[in-house]
């Protein structure tokens, strides 16, 4: 059997979007690529969040610049993999193919939302990772075809294998919301997502907001905290469902996505979404949510209200189109094409 690796150091780390990939991911590999004759690995800091059905394999090192230059390749060679399958970044000598997962380049197109630091980490890492993978894994057509345009890729040379949807994301039996109705923001805390905005519309809107999601900026979550949003931090998957099932809708106000995770798992649990008009969440929701400018979110939180029961319904008809066993055959079809299995 040929062995695909599979770079698994977010579990654990509360790297929401990337982490919640990597852990659905690794799940419904496990049950398919048996039967593609192909056996699985994940180089993780976290051995115990790795599914049965997948070698763990426990990976340390003093920094993420030695892990992957070093590291990486060391393990690779001492498991004889055929294939590695990171996000972002490939280590400088492969001793196998490797597949790459670019979520966005919202360092390129909105630098300024980034740390000088990290802007400059992601644009000499990205590109490189680009131009040696044998395989590029998108999440949208969105980033697909900012691959295109920014780095030249050839359009064949990037799969679109979109988000699932975690079961336990479900609405509940009754539809009702809180008792003590609330608006949610999912996200981490970073001026990208944009909580601010959705604060300012569900105060005008008569409605407290509750933010889930690490505090990556530590004066922006002060900010929110002070202006008196309920702030819950990163939650476990079970409380999350529920902050989901509550709330009265969801607000995605983000300045840029590569996906929209937080609007996929709402209409899932059948609360309605108002977002702003950003490509990918479009591309996600399609007309299952209230798309509006920044500066009507408090109207569209108020038509969510009005036309709640339409809006779940079709939140819901639309999550039916995306899963996580989707997501795994589309990946592993790309790793057989690559292998010749």
């Amino acid at each position: 059997m040929r062995l695909v690796a599979i770079d698994a150091d977010v579990l654990g780390r509360e790297r929401t979007g990337d982490e919640t990939y990597v852990r659905n991911l690794l799940r419904e590999l496990a049950l398919l690529a048996p039967a593609a004759e192909i056996r699985l690995a994940a180089l993780t800091r976290r051995p115990d969040l790795v599914p049965e059905g997948v070698e763990p394999v426990e990976v340390r090192a003093r920094s993420q610049i030695v892990r992957m230059a070093l590291t990486l390749p060391r393990i690779l060679r001492r498991l004889r993999a055929d294939l590695v399958h990171t996000q972002y970044a490939l280590p400088p000598r492969l001793p196998c193919p490797g597949v790459v997962t670019v979520h966005d380049l919202s360092f390129e197109r909105e630098p300024e939302l980034f740390d000088p630091k990290d802007r400059l980490v992601f644009r000499r890492v990205v590109p490189r990772a680009v131009r040696r993978a044998a395989r590029i894994l998108t999440v949208s057509e969105r980033t697909k075809r900012d691959l295109i345009e920014l780095y030249g890729v050839a359009p064949d040379g990037v799969a679109v294998t979109p988000n699932g949807v975690d079961p336990a994301f479900h609405p509940s039996p009754s539809d009702t919301v809180s008792q003590s109705p609330y608006v949610l923001s999912v996200g981490a805390i970073q001026a990208r997502k944009n909580q601010l905005a959705a604060l300012g519309a569900a105060t005008a809107a008569g409605l407290p907001l509750i933010v889930v999601g690490p505090a990556k900026d530590a004066a922006l979550a002060e900010e929110l905290r002070i202006r008196g949003a309920r702030l819950e931090g990163h939650v476990e998957i079970e409380r999350l469902a529920e902050l989901y099932r509550g709330a009265a809708c969801l607000v995605q106000a983000s300045r840029f996505e590569g996906f929209g995770l937080p609007v996929l798992e709402a209409m899932a649990s059948g609360t309605p979404v108002v977002a702003v008009r950003e490509p990918a969440l479009q591309e996600v929701a399609g007309d299952a949510a209230v798309f509006v400018a920044e500066g009507g979110l408090a109207d569209g939180i108020r038509q969510a209200l009005r036309e709640r029961e339409r809006l779940s319904a079709a939140g819901l008809g639309r999550a039916r189109a995306f899963s996580w066993h989707a997501t795994a055959e589309r990946t592993l079809a790309v790793y057989r094409e690559i292998l010749g299995a």
